[in-house]
């Protein structure tokens, strides 16, 4: 009965979303209140629907409901009950009613928020909202119905992927959706802005939240996405370049973009036509990655889908959206024009600079991604993009992005003077150039990838606190006025600092980790960098669905045991598919990461050891980005509404 309920209250949601996406469109235009106030409610309407829908389906795999399609296809009763709830979402058809919920989410806070938005523009921000929900509630009904009965229900489930049985990949999918489809309302913003024919500083003021919001979800969705490969596929590495990991981090690249150019338009209104471009586009490229990964075409262990049909209509959806928003955006042209000059040396040439390097980047990584399809379907020729191309490609955007950021942050708006912005990073500079100098001292015959990145990610960490500092002016006091400071400029040095660790934690494993591959004896130890290990026993076990067979590994440093390990292999006899479980000694500066194989003829165990310096600073600088951008959502200043009630009352006195 809840499931035919879930069912009929998301063809009720479909139905609101389209009276949403007419009505108030249409009262906007007219100038009827009447018509645009149906916006609102509609939106509360459409979120609580869907939400009621979402809930029967998760209630279908809570209680093993086998009479549900959907559930027997991805769960089993012996299933943990954490990963029969993330089952919801862990398969095409729930994690696209995930997809939708959020989309109504974020339309009825819109509502909720948007108070200080003029009616119009609330109106027609509301109506793009819900023609986006439109199109995916159709493809959820006539292509992927979650709620399929079968005539004769199984006495159990086939199970859940055991990949995806995963507390890190539980909550990867919901946060990276957070940030896919919060771009949605930075597209609806963009959209309705042109419908108007007007963007201006309160615009730019309006984007920014919900652009911030979608960033730092797609920011914790990825770091969770990288988390778990590394510690659950056993290949020891966090990031593969593969096509599912390459379309959420080309939004992530531009939503960055479209942070940084919003600025310019609440403070300077110019880069208009730029920010604008920039949401459509980013949006865009959340489109063209839920198609990646539902259409069949690029494979990829995280792809939830192989259907072609399925991709077309995303592709279709794709077409409409970002095609529409462009033929809009080259016919309202003129209504674009930006009113702030600037020089050459300036903030606002540093973020154009800023906004050229991400957006290459992530032109390269989508032509990396894509080329493989395009060489088979244009050259009939079969070839395989990999890490090197990547590493090459888009290194270089990353470090020019790296040295500019400091220098740009410290310049003034309108106009600067380069050498003064510089000068202000003298003690920075020589700081990063000395940990860097320390850093190839240290190591003896090895690249120059370490020393460099530990440079430039100490240059990017202490550049934002020297522009942080500066902040506190030059009189006495400057501490408590540090402390006084405005939140988004306590997020904006926070954010700076985490990409630089980021960089200098991938430059830093990738340049200074050990790797052993050998067939070991039972009780025969073997050194790897400073470490002992012995493998002490090989036990077989059963978990609650699966197989297990696991090897006890002590782990000793200078003769001291530092660690138990205990690698695994799964057996998952539902499934018939096996997964490998990495044990890994985490400390503040390095892993220790050991992966257990198959037994040999002469009765010794395959086992790969890594030694992995800085990996847990990738993680650690991924959330101190993603705590700068909550810190900055934090200021009043840049809610929703702020200065939107301000700039609504100096319309209606000019009227």
């Amino acid at each position: 009965m809840i499931t035919e309920l879930g069912h009929f209250a998301l063809i009720l949601a479909f139905m609101v979303a389209v009276v949403q996406m007419v009505v108030p469109l249409i009262g906007a235009h007219k100038r009827w209140p009447g018509w645009m106030a149906v916006a609102e409610p509609a939106a509360n309407a459409q979120f609580l629907l869907t939400a009621f829908a979402f809930g029967a389906l998760a209630w279908a795999f809570i209680t093993s409901d086998f009479s549900l399609r959907l559930v027997v296809l991805n769960s089993h009763s012996a299933k943990p009950m954490l990963y029969k709830i993330s089952g919801t979402w862990g398969n095409h058809e729930g994690s696209m009613l995930l997809w939708v919920l959020i989309v109504t989410l974020f339309g009825a806070m819109a509502a909720w928020f948007g108070g200080g938005l003029p009616p119009t523009l609330k109106a027609r921000v509301l109506s793009v909202q819900s023609a986006i929900a439109v199109a995916f509630f159709a493809f959820i009904l006539f292509t992927s119905n979650p709620f399929l009965r079968l005539a004769v229900p199984p006495f159990d489930g086939q199970d859940l992927n055991p990949l995806l049985q995963d507390p890190g990949l539980a909550f990867h999918p919901p946060f990276l959706y957070l940030g896919y489809v919060g771009l949605s309302m930075a597209f609806s913003f963009a959209v309705a802005a042109l419908i108007e024919g007007r963007i201006d500083a309160a615009w730019g003021r309006w984007v920014r939240p919900w652009t911030l919001a979608a960033w730092i979800f797609l920011t914790i969705g990825i770091a969770l996405g990288s988390w778990w490969a590394y510690y659950e596929l056993g290949w020891g590495g966090f990031w593969f370049w593969d096509p599912v990991e390459n379309a959420s981090f080309m939004p992530w690249l531009l939503a960055a973009a479209l942070l940084h150019s919003a600025i310019v338009v609440e403070k300077r209104e110019a880069l208009k036509s730029w920010t604008i471009l920039l949401a459509i586009l980013a949006f865009g490229f959340s489109l063209i990655g839920t198609f990646i990964v539902r259409s069949g075409l690029l494979t990829s262990v995280h792809a939830f889908a192989n259907d072609p049909e399925r991709g077309i209509f995303i592709l279709i959806i794709l077409a409409v959206f970002t095609g529409g928003a462009l033929t809009l955006f080259a016919m309202r042209a003129g209504a674009m024009e930006a009113k702030g000059v600037f020089g050459m040396i300036s903030r606002e040439s540093a973020v154009v600079t800023n906004n050229i390097l991400l957006a290459v980047a992530c032109f390269v990584v989508f032509t990396g991604t894509m080329w493989p399809l395009i060489a088979e379907m244009f050259f009939d020729r079969k070839l395989s993009v990999g890490p090197p191309f990547f590493n090459m490609a888009f290194t270089p955007f990353m470090v020019g992005l790296g040295l500019i950021m400091p220098v740009g942050a410290m310049l003034p708006w309108k106009r600067g003077r380069l050498g003064r912005a510089i000068w202000s990073l003298r003690y920075a500079f020589v700081l990063a150039v000395a940990l860097g100098g320390m850093a190839w001292a240290m190591q003896t015959g090895r690249s120059m990838l370490g020393p460099v990145g530990l440079m430039l990610g100490s240059w990017m960490v202490f550049g934002a606190l020297v522009d942080l500092w500066s902040r506190t002016g030059r009189s006495g006091g400057r501490l408590g006025r540090l402390l006084r400071l405005p939140r988004a400029d306590w997020g904006k040095a926070c954010a700076h600092a985490g990409l630089g660790i980021t960089m200098f934690a991938i430059a830093g494993l990738t340049a200074w980790q050990q790797e052993d591959i050998r067939v070991v004896q039972m009780g025969e130890p073997f050194d790897v960098g400073a470490y002992t290990l012995t493998l002490q026993d090989v036990v077989q076990e059963e978990g609650p669905n699966y197989f297990v067979t696991a090897g006890a590994v002590t782990l000793a440093k200078d003769g001291r045991e530092i660690a138990q390990m205990r690698p695994e292999k799964r057996q998952y006899p539902v499934a018939r598919m096996p997964t490998t479980e990495a044990a890994i000694d985490y400390r503040f500066l390095r892993d220790v990461y050991v992966v257990l194989g198959d037994r040999q003829a002469d009765g010794g165990w395959t086992m790969r050891t890594y030694v992995k310096p800085l990996t847990n600073w990738i993680w650690g600088g991924c959330l101190l980005m993603a705590l700068g951008g909550a810190l900055s959502l934090s200021d009043r200043r840049f809610r929703v509404a702020a200065g939107a009630r301000r700039v609504a009352a100096q319309q209606v006195a000019a009227e």
